[in-house]
């Protein structure tokens, strides 16, 4: 059986804990978003609109490496944060912020096409949502120093962006969680409540938990 599950959301919506967490419930294979292998991200974080055409461009390159490598993976995977965020939310709030130019914005787009016509879309999309609060209260806990100087404006955009990328998102089914509140990793009822509905939107064959 050859599944694969994509956990999408904002910074802090919490994409890497519930890929761990279907990790270890389903053994399903994890793969993690690639940010700490960006040359280009504290450059980035320091002027944007210097760097941003190039830093978008290496997340989409290596982002498409990721989703060949997942396609060829036999069994089930967990995917965190998945190609098309790159192009919708983030590449697209750069560009509208004038970050990037038409002319790169073109190119970029030309690969984005491109890619999409070569990869295969998830069976199973988790939209992980949560308010503006708790996303800075979790990216301050975690102490990425990049993120810590992110502005509030720019959050906001690509909670916005998100929104309405979701609403319009129709290449595969579509799982919403609202995260605020939800404890998973230590509540029981709120972990059997996600692995109910995870495996309600997901084939009898996915499989039983390995622990709960």
């Amino acid at each position: 059986m050859k599944r694969s599950i994509a956990i999408a959301g904002n910074m802090g919506s919490g994409k890497s804990t519930l890929v761990e967490f279907l990790s270890r419930t389903y053994g399903v294979t994890p793969f993690y978003e690639p940010n700490d292998e960006n040359p280009y991200l504290a450059d980035f974080y320091k002027d944007m609109k210097a760097w941003a055409f190039q830093s978008q461009l290496y997340f989409l390159s290596s982002k498409f490496r990721l989703h060949q490598e997942l396609d060829r993976q036999p069994g089930v995977v967990a995917l965190d944060r998945t190609i098309f965020e790159d192009a919708e939310i983030f590449a697209t709030a750069l560009h509208q912020m004038r970050k990037i130019s038409k002319r790169d914005w073109a190119t970029y787009q030309g690969f984005y096409g491109a890619i999409l016509d070569a990869i295969q879309p998830p069976d199973l999309m988790i939209y992980l949502r949560c308010s503006m609060r708790t996303l800075r209260q979790r990216i301050a806990l975690r102490g990425r120093k990049m993120e810590q100087d992110v502005p509030l404006s720019y959050l906001k955009r690509l909670e916005r962006l998100y929104d309405a990328w979701i609403e319009s998102y129709d290449m595969s089914d579509v799982l919403v969680l609202e995260t605020d509140q939800l404890d998973y990793i230590h509540d029981l009822l709120h972990r059997l409540d996600v692995m109910e509905r995870i495996e309600a939107e997901l084939p009898p064959e996915f499989g039983k938990p390995a622990c709960i």
